[in-house]
């Protein structure tokens, strides 16, 4: 039987035009299991000239099931089947059920495979009372295995019953926005090869290819990636990204002094200034495969696009992918995006990693110049640029909370980073009465509590909260029985001004001092980080939610609690970025970081409409 032809959406419109709510839910049948309400609820929603995009549509299915009560939602989570249960032997599964838990390969358990599932699938109805419900055709449409499926069923099963029954409505959300894909007819060209490079990019990895890497980390099954400064892992990630943008249309390409891979694709206009983007390709240890890269595979993959048409943009695009911004290997966090403000400190050169080797050594082993001159040229001159624009992925949940793909960001916040010791008297922990003790832990503990409790003060501030983290707190030649006479610790404090960081500074230092003369414990403390908010440019920021309202999404906003390096470029031209949903509730320096291939789609959608627009 010949395949139906697509759902057009002026089809769709043509009921909302003549008033035919019946119609309308008869063409939206299928889209959420057994729930025809859902888009009878989104039919009280509609625009009178009717629906600009798919995206608005779905948008308004979203919005029909978070108005609805709680008993409703429930009801939708109880309609959909168990994975490989009941209806699954049956035979009695939806059609659309039958085509996702078949890509999948459930149709194909072997035994073992099969009773794993049956015993999850009453451990999980037993703790939630619902089905376990999961998108298993996956971030791009075209199924999990069966061993990742059960990994995330097991993972799942800890989850608290409100934190899985959000997510469970994410994946409801997920199974539907696949099937109005299929229902459309809708294809995602260029966020299929964003996720494509993401994976390829992916399997360069220290201590060697990812397919020479143990294939299960307790996550995902995903080998762990891990890319840091100019490693042979960071360099074959450049020599890729040079091939790749060559590929892509770039007109330019090169690696600069301090290795990020620059390409610069000219504008018809010459005389118009440049738009300059991009964000990094080094990883966190054990990190997640779009972190920073997500922000060039978008550029690039929206130039490719142009190109295949014959159109160049009327101002040429620089597409620079930072070569370091994490700072694992040395302690030179953002070189890559400092060498283009003219920010490198020249001390940084004789910075050792782990293994006593130097960042100039490493330069020159890498066939860097590795001199101060050579990285001083590569300083931009901001008269030649419009500004600078990054896509990111959001690295926490706000958006996924929100069912929102796509959010503007307004500032990016200031941090000031500490590292401290508390040095306080070790002693007999059985023979030392309590009030005598200089514990040096225990004042560093009421200092870890303090810092929570006075950024939770910032709570509900409109220009948004503050956040502390003691992330590191150890005691150097700790004993069971010894009270700790020394407590080395970290101090991160951020917030979306430099004033409300400022005085969160002076509120915790203030603290500190007060602890120490209160217990008899003397605190040193070495600032090792300070980096100025960055409010995004009003200009850029609304171009950026022209192209969101122009997909037909709401527009929402929020601000960076991570650094990026929009904040260094923030220093000597325009910046403003776009965040992209993360999955996983926006888990992020995680194997487990994912984004869908719809998402990357609107991404690089919303990138393109800039270029238009400008």
């Amino acid at each position: 039987m010949a395949a139906s032809p697509p759902l057009t959406l002026d089809a769709l419109n043509q009921a909302v035009r003549e008033s035919d709510p019946a119609g309308f839910v008869h063409l939206l049948d299928g889209i959420y299991e057994h729930s025809p309400w859902v888009a009878e609820q989104a039919w009280a929603q509609r625009p009178s000239a009717g629906f600009l995009s798919l995206d608005q549509l779905q948008h308004a299915l979203v919005q029909a099931v978070r108005q609805a009560p709680g008993p409703t939602q429930r009801a939708l989570l109880r309609a959909h089947p168990e994975l490989a249960g009941k209806a699954a032997v049956a035979g009695t599964l939806t059609a659309e059920s039958t085509d996702e838990q078949s890509r999948a390969g459930l149709q194909h358990c072997s035994p073992e495979e099969f009773a794993t599932l049956q015993q999850l699938n009453r451990d999980y109805k037993a703790r939630f009372g619902w089905p376990f419900i999961l998108a298993v055709r996956g971030p791009r449409g075209q199924g999990l295995g069966r061993a990742e499926v059960i990994r995330t069923f097991t993972r799942r099963l800890q989850q608290t019953p409100a934190a899985e029954h959000a997510e469970c409505l994410r994946q409801v959300h997920r199974i539907a926005e696949i099937r109005l894909n299929d229902r459309f007819g809708r294809r995602c060209v260029q966020g299929e090869l964003i996720l494509d490079w993401a994976d390829a990019l992916a399997r360069h990895t220290e201590g060697g290819e990812a397919q020479d890497q143990p294939q299960d980390n307790g996550l995902d099954g995903r080998p762990p990636l891990t890319v840091t400064y100019l490693t042979p892992a960071h360099q074959a990630c450049a020599a890729d990204l040079q091939a790749w943008m060559r590929d892509c249309g770039f007109d330019e390409v090169g690696r600069d002094a301090v290795g990020n891979v620059v390409g610069r694709c000219h504008g018809s206009d010459p005389h118009a200034p440049w738009l300059l983007t991009g964000s990094h390709y080094d990883t966190v240890r054990n990190a997640g495969r779009h972190d920073g890269r997500l922000g060039i595979f978008v550029p690039m993959a929206a130039v490719r696009s142009l190109r295949a048409q014959g159109r160049r943009p009327r101002h040429g695009i620089e597409l620079v992918a930072f070569a370091e911004e994490e700072g694992q290997r040395f302690a030179a966090t953002f070189l890559g995006s400092s060498a283009l403000v003219g920010d490198v400190d020249p001390a940084w050169l004789d910075l050792r990693d782990a293994h006593g080797v130097s960042l100039r050594q490493a330069m020159s082993d890498a066939g860097l110049p590795a001199t101060m001159a050579a990285i001083a040229a590569l300083k931009r001159d901001p008269a030649r640029y419009l500004g600078f624009v990054e896509v990111h992925i959001e690295q926490g949940p706000l958006l996924e909370a929100l069912d929102a793909p796509l959010g503007i960001v307004s500032s990016i916040n200031g941090s000031l980073r500490w590292h401290g010791e508390a040095t306080g008297l070790a002693c007999h922990a059985g023979t030392t009465p309590m009030a005598l003790r200089q514990d040096a832990a225990a004042a560093v503990a009421e200092v870890l509590l303090h810092v929570e409790q006075r950024a939770l003060q910032d709570a509900g501030r409109p220009e948004g909260g503050s956040v502390g983290t003691v992330g590191v707190l150890q005691v150097p030649q700790g004993s069971v029985n010894v009270v700790p006479g020394r407590c080395e610790f970290t101090l991160d404090l951020r917030a979306p001004s430099d004033a409300q960081r400022d005085a969160l500074a002076r509120d915790v230092l203030a603290h500190i001092d007060a602890v120490a003369a209160r217990r008899g414990v003397r605190f040193t403390l070495s600032q090792t980080l300070s980096a100025a908010a960055a409010p995004c440019d009003a200009a850029l920021r609304q171009r950026w939610e022209d192209a969101v309202a122009a997909l037909g999404l709401p527009v929402h906003h929020l601000a960076s609690g991570a650094g990026h390096d929009a904040m260094k470029l923030h220093q000597v031209m325009p910046q403003a970025m776009l965040f992209v949903r993360g999955a996983h509730g926006g888990i992020s320096h995680n194997p487990l970081e994912s984004i869908t291939r719809d998402d990357a789609q609107r991404a690089c959608d919303a990138f393109l409409h800039v270029l238009h627009a400008l």
